[in-house]
């Protein structure tokens, strides 16, 4: 009873699909503008794959990658791995939309994949969609909770894909914890200006903010600046668990994190089942690819009753009792 109770565990944290061993090598390629230890968002693909050549061995695996690429030059990257004969080449974010469907057409034996994005691509192209929106709620009634000046001040990076319904999720969650709280959103214009993060991080402050969160890679830099507030009760809501072990940790009260791993299981058994791409793949907290920790250091600063509600909202969201409507969010 007890192995069947767990294998019924293993099949809903991966969404009901159970993955067994790539029955031949499959080449991973990962193209990302920032680095693969940026905190963020390219670390936690680039995790996610070595999870995965971890679990299966680097002899059915295969992995390379290419950093500091702008989509200008990620081209020359990808081809290069398509002409190589990688088998599945991931161009790690939208900006790289363009890119992949200009190229897919030229190596229809290769299997690319962007995101995010929900819609579906040409036959060797897959998507992967983080719904986000589930991630900022649980971070928004922390928010709402913890504020004393009911201000929130929200770093993004651009107003698309995940960080907008990262950012709306935030704002609906402060909603449901807080009515009276004012959340106040701006954005860098860039996923990667970790000196505009900050200097939007310093203006939250400055109009009252005392409690902020950001995505993307450049929420790094609106972090860093909170943590220049040391000695004052200003708080950060973190989109990536790598920003609870870093020296800024101090100020993290609680933070999310992508687990790109049921995407690449998924990505690599669909395409040795001879499925080479035109499907979307969702990350969410129901097919296990969503992580949510507290900060067990900050102490006071994150009540138990902040705790409690969120623990309750992600409980009820795994269960599809709470739908998130992010859409009808305008800022």
């Amino acid at each position: 009873m007890k192995k069947a109770f767990a294998a019924i565990l293993a099949a809903v944290s991966l969404g009901g699909a159970v993955y067994a061993a790539p029955a031949s090598k499959v080449s991973i390629a990962l193209i990302v503008e920032s680095t693969v230890d940026d905190k963020g968002w390219a670390q936690a693909m680039h995790d996610a794959i070595l999870a995965t050549q971890k679990k299966y061995g680097a002899a059915l695996v295969e992995y390379n990658y290419s950093e500091k690429m702008k989509p200008v030059d990620a081209g020359s990257a990808a081809r290069q791995y398509a002409s190589r004969g990688y088998d599945l080449i991931i161009c790690h974010g939208a900006q790289f939309k363009n890119l992949v469907l200009e190229m897919c057409e030229d190596f229809p034996k290769t299997s690319f994949a962007f995101g995010t994005s929900a819609e579906k691509g040409p036959k060797n192209v897959f998507t992967y969609m983080p719904q986000s929106e589930e991630t900022g709620y649980l971070n928004g009634v922390i928010a709402g909770l913890v504020t004393k000046t009911g201000i929130v001040g929200v770093v993004g990076p651009v107003d698309g894909g995940d960080a907008a319904s990262y950012n709306r999720g935030v704002v609906l969650g402060v909603k449901a914890s807080n009515p009276k709280a004012v959340v106040k959103v701006a954005h860098t214009g860039s996923f990667n200006d970790f000196v505009k993060a900050a200097e939007l991080a310093h203006t939250h402050v400055k109009a009252g903010a005392d409690v902020l969160t950001g995505s993307a890679q450049q929420a790094l830099g609106a972090l860093r600046a909170v943590a220049e507030y040391k000695d004052k009760p200003i708080w950060w809501l973190g989109q990536d668990t790598a920003q609870l072990a870093i020296p800024e940790s101090y100020k993290v009260l609680s933070a999310a994190s992508y687990d790109y791993t049921a995407v690449i299981e998924a990505l690599i058994a669909k395409r040795q089942a001879g499925v080479l791409g035109g499907e979307s793949i969702p990350l969410n907290f129901a097919n296990g690819g969503f992580v949510f920790k507290f900060n067990d250091s900050v102490g006071a600063a994150l009540p138990a009753a902040a705790r409690a509600a969120a623990e309750k909202a992600k409980a009820e969201i795994t269960a599809g009792k709470l739908a998130i409507a992010w859409r009808d969010v305008k800022y």
